[in-house]
Formats: structure tokens, sequence, C-alpha cells
């Protein structure tokens, strides 16, 4: 099974790092989804959630405040302004 690399940090630290099924987020063109096998792409960021998959575990949320992720061959950065992981 293919999975997903995935870093995300803010301007000051990592938030989280691991290996994903699936991570979706919303763009300042709307929400985008990412599964591998994606093709490359740059984003933009807008403020609200991000979902992340986990390949083991239960969903990861953050709220992110801008920035920009990048997708290249199943690795996936997030570098976002802020972002906070949300806790139930």
């Amino acid at each position: 099974m293919a999975e997903l690399d995935v870093q995300v940090v803010s301007q000051d630290r990592a938030v989280w790092s691991g290996t994903a099924k699936a991570i979706r987020g919303r763009t300042i063109e709307g929400d985008m989804g990412i599964l591998p096998g994606h093709t490359p792409v740059l984003a933009l960021l807008s403020s609200g959630e991000l979902v992340i998959e986990p390949v083991e575990g239960a969903p990861v949320r953050a709220h992110l405040n801008g920035g920009f992720f990048s997708v290249d061959s199943d690795r996936v950065t997030v570098v976002a302004d802020d972002a906070q992981l949300v806790t139930d």
C-alpha cells in the first residue's frame, strides 16, 4: 500500500510528521485532498482545518492560518504561518 510522507511545520516549530493514507486541507481556491500518487502541486493555504489520516491511529486535525503545502513524489510538506493541533 502506498503512503504519504507528511511533514507539518509552523514558523517556529514542527507540528506533526509521519506516514499517512490521505490528507485534506483548505487552499485559497477551495478544499483539496491528497492521496498517494497525486501529481506534484504547490498550493497556498487559507485559514481552516487540515485533516491527516495516518496509516495507523485516529485522524489528526490541525487548525492552520495561512501558509502553503507542496506535494511531490508522495511527500507532502505543509508550512503554515501558524498551526495548532486540535484535541478533542
